[in-house]
């Protein structure tokens, strides 16, 4: 995808909907950006890190880490493209990145100053309006996404992210693009406690499963059942 096609994508998107593709384009030039390439799993902001710049995400997915003193990772969520990075943080008098981000896939990133940002705001109020609900609405997404992790067991979480790919895949057998071992690390679990209560789910007559997939077979009438 060549540099135009990636300012495409940006005026696309719902916050910069308030300028034309062409006035969006002319201010991006005339006051700079950067487009960055990462690979899987290559480490795009360290936890404690700086923000200095709002990142939309072109292509790949995103996650956002967390390791905890044993050295587990807890995947906060998932952000696939086109979507918005760093805009709660770059005006913050803590400017720094509270977890790690890592790149899930291939990724492409466009980078735009917070100096930029802040020239988009001013010239637009509207802009600036939009703005602000993009910062809202990841500050209650990673909220709830904590929320609901610290409360639910291995099964809960498991079947949460059955349902998610099932939307995602339209099928009940769930094809898995990276290992156990990832699974439980997205989870925030142990990769034997993935094991042991996939094996519980299997006895149950929930789903079965191999190296490669997950097939669905009965959640709703156990999902209450210890």
């Amino acid at each position: 995808m060549k540099r135009d096609q990636y300012l495409d994508v940006l005026a696309s998107l719902d916050l910069f909907k308030s300028f034309s593709g062409e006035e969006l384009k002319a201010r991006l030039f005339a006051s700079g950006f950067e487009i960055k390439s990462y690979g899987k799993d290559q480490v795009i902001h360290l936890q404690n890190e700086k923000c200095q710049a709002m990142e939309v995400i072109l292509e790949g997915r995103v996650a956002v880490q967390k390791i905890d003193r044993e050295g587990n990772v807890l995947t906060i969520n998932i952000f696939p493209a086109p979507e918005i990075m760093g805009a709660h943080l770059i005006f913050s008098s803590r400017n720094l990145y509270p977890m790690t981000v890592v790149a899930e896939s291939k990724t492409v990133m466009l980078s735009l100053h917070k100096d930029l940002v802040a020239q988009l705001g001013q010239s637009n109020p509207d802009f600036m309006l939009a703005l602000l609900q993009v910062i809202s609405d990841r500050i209650v997404i990673l909220a709830d996404k904590i929320k609901a992790i610290s409360h639910k067991t291995i099964r809960e979480q498991i079947i949460d992210f059955l349902r998610y790919e099932y939307h995602i895949q339209q099928s009940p057998v769930i094809k898995l693009n990276y290992s156990k071992k990832e699974l439980a690390e997205r989870l925030g679990i142990q990769r034997t406690s993935l094991s042991r209560e996939l094996n519980k789910m299997r006895r149950d007559g929930m789903l079965e499963y191999s190296a490669k997939t997950i097939t669905i077979e009965r959640i709703e009438q156990h999902q209450n059942r210890p």
